[in-house]
């Protein structure tokens, strides 16, 4: 099984976890030699190239999940069940893995794919079955269905999957943050960048490009080594996400079960956490005023269950990630940061993901997107910074007269340096 949410021992290197359990022993000795010899075989393999000492805690997301498919494989299991396998994975990562797929399915692998990419479904699957509210809906031969065929099973109606349309800020738009070269150690430098009011930016590269880490320095979540950070004209300094949070800026992260919400306690909690003062009173917390409040959130963000009091590891990935949301509009910010927003949803709450950022910037919100989706990434952004090693290497930029050079053979051009 490989779990949607990471499940790996973070303090111990990627070679412990890839055998962690069926280790080559003697007597109870280890065979060091052997292990490794069997990693480099599996490495090798799958073209990962991960480093077999480095600490799983040290990884991005995209690295630990490739870390759960390297164990996997090492296991040579006959069954192979996969659940978001791709997910926070940029494309030509995804490609890799879709290939590894298709040579385990040769090699003689039942393999049990579940993912809301349809068209990556379509196209490594034999058969598909859609799965609603707990119930078969169908099984269906995979060359019988198309993407908009299994939105339509998945969710009981027909969709668009197209994306909103665009509203594009006026040219004279306030300019709601400015940031002036921001470095800090590792792969961050120097970057540069304005967002307007009711202007969604889109952070695009390749893993390691140092997208999340920007959002990081950003929210104070990191210690950057130098930069300017500016709200509404005013320079403000943001050492600790407090700073962040008093300043009007919001970061959802990119993995929501360790870094977003806290998945044992009750929804109201995780949604009112970073807001307690605007719901206490002499430094009582005012709990009738803090359930009214939750509830009519969760009920705009179309929660379910909307109750305050369910614990958040009750719900659907989707609607969790809409809960860590609310925990950000709660009290509007002025920066929205959002990290792989739509990170393990299905395509009923993606969509709902898409029509609430872009709601937001019609009201006025400066959004920063980061997402390994290039579709959608070109879907939202009225404008892309592409990174590479840490540096801003192009910006493309969509117009609303269709005069747009924001495409994704222009993104992955930049990102390789092939242009």
């Amino acid at each position: 099984m490989i779990q949607q949410e990471i499940a790996l021992v973070p303090k111990m290197t990627v070679l412990r976890n890839v055998f962690l359990g069926i280790e080559t022993n003697s007597k109870g000795i280890l065979n060091e030699r052997d292990v490794r010899k069997r990693f480099n075989e599996v490495n090798d393999r799958t073209g990962f190239n991960l480093p077999p000492d480095c600490l799983v805690s040290s990884l991005s997301i995209a690295e630990q999940k490739k870390v759960e498919i390297l164990k996997a494989i090492a296991r040579n299991a006959q069954l192979l069940v996969m659940d978001e396998p791709t997910a926070t994975l940029p494309d030509e990562e995804a490609a890799k893995l879709i290939d590894i797929v298709r040579g385990l399915r040769k090699s003689g692998t039942t393999i049990v794919y579940v993912s809301h990419f349809l068209k990556e479904v379509l196209s490594v699957a034999d058969v598909v079955t859609v799965l609603r509210n707990g119930h078969l809906i169908q099984t269906t031969a995979a060359k019988d269905d198309t993407p908009e065929s299994l939105v339509v099973a998945m969710l009981g109606r027909a969709m668009s999957m197209s994306f909103p349309p665009k509203c594009f800020p006026k040219s004279d738009a306030p300019v709601v943050f400015s940031l002036e070269m921001l470095s800090r150690e590792g792969n961050v430098k120097d970057i540069s960048f304005e967002i307007q009011a009711g202007e969604i930016v889109g952070l695009a590269g390749l893993v390691g490009s140092g997208r999340s880490e920007v959002a990081r320095a950003i929210f104070g979540a990191d210690r950057k080594i130098s930069g300017t950070i500016k709200v509404d004209g005013q320079i403000v300094k943001i050492n600790h996400p407090q700073d962040a949070i008093k300043a009007g800026i919001a970061l959802l992260p990119e993995s929501r079960k360790t870094q977003g919400l806290l998945m044992r306690l009750p929804i109201g909690y995780n949604v009112t956490l970073p807001h307690l003062k605007a719901i206490s009173k002499h430094h009582i917390l005012l709990k009738r005023k803090e359930t009214s409040d939750t509830i009519r959130l969760l009920k705009a963000l179309d929660v379910k269950p909307p109750v305050p009091n369910e614990r958040v590891d009750s719900l659907s990935g989707g609607n969790q990630q809409k809960v860590l949301f609310g925990k950000w509009l709660f009290q509007r910010p002025r920066l929205l940061i959002a990290d792989e927003p739509t990170h393990g949803v299905d395509v009923g709450a993606k969509l709902a993901i898409y029509q609430l950022i872009t709601s937001l910037a019609k009201e006025g919100l400066a959004v920063l997107l980061i997402s390994s989706e290039l579709e959608e990434v070109i879907g939202l952004a009225h404008r892309v910074l592409v990174l590479r090693q840490g540096r801003i290497v192009a910006e493309f930029k969509d117009n609303p007269d269709g005069s747009s050079k924001l495409t994704e053979n222009a993104i992955m051009r930049a990102a390789f340096a092939t242009e």
